[in-house]
């Protein structure tokens, strides 16, 4: 109790802000791709390459952060009797929020997370990403203020609150029965990428500790760049805002004695500098993310604790993330995808539509 009081402080959201923002960079230093010591929409992109949803040679990876994240979140929710079996609140419109969540997140080239750490490292790219993302999380609280609501969850069995945990773990036994093969694309199950993000990692465990530890932690603090955000909007409240400023802030100092800062627009790592679609691709994530009430991270975090509205939101990135490479919708370094642009537009005429329309009635 004491642990979960101190970590619910303002002192409390700043460790844990503080702490990612010192673990992705020393992730970044032991392998993992450049400013992308963590990226939620990344990685997630990454298992959608490993488990063959999509066919990007350059970005097939079984994640461990992201297994960790959830195991890890369960483990706080049972010490600390927080797990609770809940869903039912519009399912399908959580799935559909994911999977455009994922391509402004694609198009962008980050999730919320990546784009401060993107910051942190030099890119000022991430300057317009952040930017996009702080509209269209804007525009997700108009929505809020005028009813806009998904409707109430439900308690459900226990083991339903468990079926993502347990896919998680399923996911993590196959990695480690089913290893990287040395110069081979596949093995009989997962693919791997030789060349690119996708070939580039820290070591198995290391990343997984990390991502357990983040878990854990997160869970009991409520860490959520997209409620930092709203709450500052609606409530002018800096709680959870303060978690994000320390992430920023001690990713900074950490790249500064890495030597892995790198000020500039042009050659940062894993981006691009079509400012306009950085712009409507992040603020797309945004509008996704605060109509289905929490950024990628989040929804990880909820779902560990039993939330299975949460889990339908992240299997909906997960394909989302083979969508938008199997169709052309996600950016490289070299720009927006040849159909990034369609999507991005049609995910705006999508999400705006749930926002008008899903509404709480009044008697």
């Amino acid at each position: 109790m004491k642990m979960r009081n101190a970590l619910a402080t303002p002192w409390g959201i700043i460790g844990v802000g503080a702490l990612i923002g010192i673990l992705a960079p020393l992730l970044q230093k032991w392998g993992n791709p450049g400013n992308m010591g963590i990226c939620v929409a990344c990685f997630e992109r990454d298992i959608a390459g490993a488990l063959g949803l999509h066919r990007a040679e350059v970005v097939q990876y079984m994640r461990p952060e992201i297994i960790g994240f959830v195991l890890g979140s369960l483990a706080a929710a049972l010490i600390f009797r927080e797990f609770r079996p809940r869903a039912g609140s519009a399912p399908i419109v959580r799935f559909i929020l994911g999977v455009f969540a994922m391509i402004g997140a694609l198009v962008f080239l980050g999730c919320p997370w990546r784009a401060l750490l993107r910051l942190a490292g030099g890119d000022g790219n991430a300057i317009v990403g952040l930017a996009g993302l702080a509209g269209g999380i804007f525009i997700g609280t108009l929505f809020l203020r005028g009813g806009y609501s998904l409707g109430r969850t439900e308690k459900m069995h226990y083991t339903a609150g468990l079926v993502l945990p347990l896919v998680m773990l399923g996911f993590l036994v196959l990695a480690l029965v089913f290893p990287a093969i040395a110069g081979e694309p596949k093995n009989d199950i997962l693919f791997y990428s030789l060349k690119g993000p996708g070939s580039m990692h820290a070591p198995l465990i290391v990343s997984l500790v990390v991502g357990l530890a983040i878990g854990f932690l997160a869970q009991r603090s409520r860490f959520c760049t997209m409620g930092a955000i709203r709450d500052l909007i609606l409530f002018r409240q800096t709680h959870l805002f303060l978690g994000i400023v320390a992430l920023a802030v001690a990713a900074f100092i950490v790249n500064l004695a890495l030597g892995q800062f790198h000020a500039g627009f042009a050659g940062q790592p894993v981006a691009h500098t079509m400012h306009v679609w950085n712009f409507l691709g992040m603020a797309l994530a945004g509008l996704a993310f605060a109509l289905a009430g929490g950024c990628p991270g989040r929804q990880l975090f909820l779902a560990g604790e039993g939330d299975g509205d949460a889990a339908i939101f992240v299997v909906g990135m997960i394909v989302g993330a083979g969508i938008a490479h199997n169709f052309g919708l996600a950016s490289s370094p070299q720009g927006i995808g040849p159909h990034g642009m369609a999507a991005v537009i049609t995910g705006f005429i999508v999400c705006l539509a749930i926002g008008f329309t899903m509404r709480m009635r009044t008697a």
